[in-house]
């Protein structure tokens, strides 16, 4: 009971999302550990992405969008060279064209335009609501819906490495940014395409990925907490 009431009262817990998973996979499974129906994150991270979740719990779940609004760093990588309809791998690569010609100054010459305030085009495969439809629901349809470019920051973007077709990076930009959409953007710009090969989120503000659990470890340290809780229990007993 104890280590019920210490959720309800709230909690923010920092995961290492995993591959496959979705956010709100991360969210029902760790309301059906601690048994607390309250629970819920602080920003989308997709299927195929890994990295830091914000995951709160009971009276803290209204500190969610104080987090949401948070800038956040990613690193990952950009395979350039073709396209894909949602900008990832959720999808195949297409429109394939040769990288041959590009240098790597071209290549660092381009994250230029992409930095500061900028207008971007959300994905088409995204949770966006038009006409009270998601956009995915609607590209699953094969029907192409017109949205507005949003404007968003992008604080830094550097190249890391570069081992054609990949291209490693990482990104601190503020609330709101989809680095799908980067890839795709930065992919027209060098005239080769480009989608978003890997991604992980590495900090939130002042959260580090490096101070995230995974769901395995947090379920053992659950249990020995329940345990030894137990214990305390039929030790008064």
């Amino acid at each position: 009971m104890l280590v019920l009431q210490s959720f309800l009262n709230g909690q923010v817990l920092l995961f290492d999302k995993p591959m496959e998973w979705t956010s709100f996979d991360v969210v029902r499974k760790i309301r059906n550990m601690i048994r607390v129906s309250k629970v819920g994150h602080a920003g989308t991270l997709d299927p195929l992405a890994t990295g830091l979740l914000i995951v709160c719990t009971g009276k803290y779940t209204k500190k969610i969008n104080e987090y949401m609004g948070m800038e956040k760093e990613y690193t990952g990588t950009f395979t350039l060279g073709a396209t894909t309809p949602t900008y990832d791998l959720e999808s195949d690569p297409e429109n394939p064209q040769s990288i041959a010609h590009l240098t790597d100054a071209m290549i660092e010459a381009a994250t230029a335009q992409f930095t500061g305030d900028i207008l971007q085009m959300p994905p088409q495969h995204s949770a966006i609501k038009k006409n009270g439809e998601r956009l995915y629901v609607s590209a699953r349809k094969g029907l192409v819906v017109e949205v507005d470019p949003r404007p968003v920051t992008i604080h830094s973007f550097t190249i890391e490495k570069i081992a054609l077709p990949l291209v490693y990076f990482k990104v601190v930009c503020g609330t709101g940014t989809y680095i799908r959409s980067l890839a795709n953007d930065f992919g027209a710009a060098l005239g080769v395409g480009a989608y978003m090969s890997s991604l992980r989120r590495t900090r939130i503000g002042e959260f580090s990925v490096d101070n995230a659990k995974t769901i395995p470890t947090f379920e053992v340290e659950l249990k020995e907490m329940r345990a030894a809780l137990e214990g305390q229990t039929d030790a008064e007993l």
